[in-house]
C-alpha cells in the first residue's frame, strides 16, 4: 500500500501532467494567429541609403505563441533576431549588432502591402533608412539537371573573362606563372558570365591565417580559410557561411594546394573538399553577408572573394545546368 506522503506526491504529479496537457492543448488565438502568418518564412531584402542599396535577408518563425528569426545583414553571418513580434499589423524585429559599428542594437519595422514588405530601419548614425522586401523564392526543381560542357573561366594567362566588383578600388590580381594571385589591398573578382545551376571545380591555395571565399551566383559564400587542426563549422573552409557545418574535417595546410568540388541545384548544395564530401544535398537558406544581390531567383556570377586576404586559384572550371 502507497503511503500518505506517496499519495500526496503521487497526486501532486498528477495535477502537474493535467495542468500541462491543458496548457499544450490551449488554441492560439485566431487574432494573433492571421496577424504573424503573413509574415511567417523567408524574406529577401534590399536596404537603401542615400550612397547604394544593399542586400539583406531574414526568416520568421512561429513556435507556438512565439515568434523566432535569424537575419544576414550587409556583412557577417546569419545571427539570431533577439525580439520580433507583429502589432496593430506591423512587423518588428531587433537584433544586436556584429560588425556594425554601432552600440545600439539593429531596429527593423515593416508592413506588408500587397506582396512586398515595406519598412525602416537605421543606420550606424541613426538616420532613417528604407527597405523593401519579397518571398525568397523556393528554387525547387522539377528534374535532375543535364550538365552543358565545361567552361574554363580562368585560362591561365589572363583576367579575360573577368571583372572588379569595385573598379575604383585598389585591384590587387594578377596572373603569376599560370596562377590567379591576389595580393591585397585589393576588391572581389566577379566572372562576366552568370550561372543558375551548375557543377563547379576549383584549385586554390590559401597563406597561413588566409582568408577568402567563393560566392556561388554572387549570393552564397563557400568559406576559404586556413583551417587547418580546427574542428568544422559554418565559418571554416567548405562551410556555407553561418548556415552550413562540414560534417568532417578535410583542411590540407595553408600553402598546399586544395580542391573544392561544389553542385549547387536551386538551393541544395553538396561540397565535396579535397575528395571528402563534407555537404551533401543540403538546403542553403539564403544570402550569406557580402552577396552582390538579395536576387536569389536569378543567375549570377561567381565570385571570388578578396578584400580579406591573399588566396590563389589555378583551375576554375564550371559546368552549367542545359536550360
Amino acid at each position: 500500500m502507497l503511503t500518505k506522503r506517496q499519495c500526496f506526491l503521487t497526486l501532486v504529479l498528477f495535477l502537474s501532467f493535467s495542468e500541462l496537457l491543458q496548457s499544450g492543448s490551449q488554441s492560439i488565438p485566431a487574432d494573433w494567429d492571421a496577424s504573424v502568418e503573413p509574415y511567417l518564412g523567408r524574406w529577401d531584402v534590399t536596404v537603401k541609403t542615400d550612397a547604394e542599396e544593399y542586400p539583406s535577408w531574414f526568416e520568421i518563425l512561429k513556435f507556438g505563441l512565439h515568434l523566432e528569426g535569424r537575419f544576414v545583414g550587409k556583412t557577417g553571418s546569419a545571427r539570431p533576431i533577439q525580439e520580433v513580434d507583429v502589432e496593430n499589423g506591423e512587423l518588428k524585429f531587433s537584433l544586436r549588432p556584429q560588425y556594425e559599428n554601432r552600440r545600439d542594437n539593429l531596429v527593423f519595422k515593416g508592413r506588408l502591402e500587397g506582396q512586398k514588405l515595406f519598412g525602416t530601419t537605421t543606420n550606424e548614425a541613426g538616420k532613417t533608412l528604407y527597405w523593401t522586401a519579397v518571398r525568397a523564392p523556393s528554387l525547387r526543381r522539377a528534374a535532375d539537371p543535364i550538365w552543358g560542357n565545361p567552361i574554363e573561366l580562368f585560362n591561365g594567362k589572363n583576367l579575360n573573362g573577368w571583372k572588379l566588383r569595385h573598379p575604383e578600388k585598389a585591384n590587387g590580381w594578377k596572373v603569376e606563372n599560370g596562377v590567379l594571385v591576389n595580393h591585397p589591398p585589393s576588391v572581389d573578382l566577379l566572372s562576366e558570365q552568370t550561372f543558375e545551376d551548375f557543377k563547379l571545380h576549383v584549385e586554390l591555395m590559401v597563406p597561413e591565417k588566409g582568408n577568402s571565399g567563393v560566392y556561388l551566383r554572387g549570393r552564397h559564400e563557400v568559406q576559404v580559410e586556413d583551417s587547418y587542426g580546427m574542428e568544422p563549422e559554418s565559418h571554416v573552409m567548405g562551410g556555407v557561411y553561418g548556415f552550413l557545418t562540414p560534417t568532417s574535417n578535410a583542411y590540407k595546410k595553408a600553402g598546399e594546394w586544395q580542391t573544392l568540388d561544389i553542385t549547387l541545384i536551386g538551393r541544395i548544395v553538396t561540397v565535396v573538399l579535397n575528395g571528402a564530401i563534407v555537404l551533401k544535398d543540403l538546403e542553403i537558406p539564403g544570402i550569406t553577408g557580402g552577396a552582390l544581390d538579395s536576387n536569389e531567383g536569378a543567375p549570377g556570377p561567381l565570385f571570388l572573394q578578396g578584400d580579406h586576404s591573399g588566396v590563389s586559384y589555378r583551375k576554375v572550371v564550371v559546368w552549367p545546368a542545359k536550360k
